[in-house]
């Protein structure tokens, strides 16, 4: 019976590139790896997604061809095998904007304006059939935080503490399912995103990683980049940000306020417990050097007056991320059976 690299062989040469030499570019969170194949002076990009891994190419076909048809720089999609979970992609170059950023701290702001005109203009499009990003379902995500980051500082997860959480988390999201949806990318931020300074308009942004997207509220892919789990971005930015999609799209200013600091709890909860699990389950512990800067994320969101009831069901809850317990986090890494 034919290995991956069979056919992975099989499928460059049916796409005219089996000659072509291969070097690998990236891998990610997940369990796709992406090399970049020359020839001729023109580069494409395998996406290698293992479907006995759990992975599915078909998210990401769909929503490059929403994001294409919207006129943005999602990378055009030159062959497929679905089956095997095999794409050839447009190469939209290494100029990744956290190194550009990196490089020249001085583009900080022109790149963040330009990613905050991407969502302008992608929200402006009709919103296409996708799941919806709801109240039940970011409650469910959010309690992540409980099942993965408490049990691994404390030892277990406390069902009674998870279950105030959630029943008054979901109360208080439930109001921002009557906006309007729009396509929300989910893992919209600077590693992400690729700077195309010979493009125009909103197609100066390439954009990656996107094949989670789901219908949810305007303000969750502005969240994301604002507050990244990566790397810091200024208040002065963030604030920059958020005004110009305001004033760009006339939204109410302290509405639009209320829903970024709820979302920013939901995102931040989520992504605490997701990198929690990457080191207890997945045998990646350098997630957990990042749970800091999500932790800070969370305390500045529930800071938002309208978050009064929710703040001490985390804060009673949930340990600050000392030293200690990261440690303790890194120490059980891969201990807990993969789910």
């Amino acid at each position: 019976m034919p290995d991956r690299s069979d056919h992975i062989a099989q499928f460059l040469n049916t796409a005219g590139w089996g000659d072509a030499p291969r070097t690998l570019v990236a891998g990610d969170a997940s369990n796709r790896r992406y090399e970049r194949l020359s020839r001729g002076g023109t580069t494409v990009i395998l996406m290698d997604a293992p479907p006995d891994k759990g992975e599915d190419v078909r998210p990401f076909v769909t929503i490059t061809e929403i994001l294409r048809t919207a006129g943005l720089s999602a990378p055009e999609i030159i062959a497929q095998d679905t089956q095997h979970g095999f794409l050839l992609i447009e190469d939209l170059g290494d100029d990744l904007f956290a190194r550009v950023m990196a490089a020249d701290p001085t583009t900080q702001a022109p790149l963040y304006e330009a990613a905050t005109d991407v969502l302008i203009h992608l929200h402006r499009a009709p919103a296409p059939d996708l799941p919806r990003y709801d109240a039940a379902t970011m409650t469910t995500l959010a309690c992540l935080a409980f099942d993965w980051y408490q049990r691994g500082t404390t030892g277990d997860v406390n069902a009674d503490d998870r279950a105030r959480f959630a029943d008054a988390f979901e109360t208080a999201l439930t109001p921002l399912d009557a906006t309007p949806p729009v396509l929300i990318q989910r893992d919209y931020h600077a590693e992400n995103l690729i700077w195309l300074p010979n493009r125009t308009g909103p197609a100066r942004v390439g954009l990656l990683d996107y094949q989670d997207a789901m219908l949810g509220h305007p303000a969750y892919d502005l969240v994301s980049i604002a507050q990244d789990a990566r790397r810091d971005v200024k208040p002065d930015l963030s604030d920059m940000m958020t005004t110009r999609y305001v004033d760009a799209t006339g939204t109410d200013a302290d509405q639009f306020a209320h829903a970024y600091a709820l979302l920013g709890v939901q995102r931040n909860m989520r992504i605490l417990g997701v990198f929690a699990r990457l080191s207890l389950s997945y045998g990646k512990p350098h997630y957990v050097d990042l749970i800091p800067r999500v932790w800070a994320h969370i305390q500045t969101n529930l800071a938002h007056p309208e978050l009064a009831a929710i703040a001490p069901l985390i804060r009673d809850s949930l340990p600050a991320p000392t030293t200690d317990l990261l440690t303790r986090l890194k120490d059980q890494c891969a201990t807990i059976p993969r789910p």
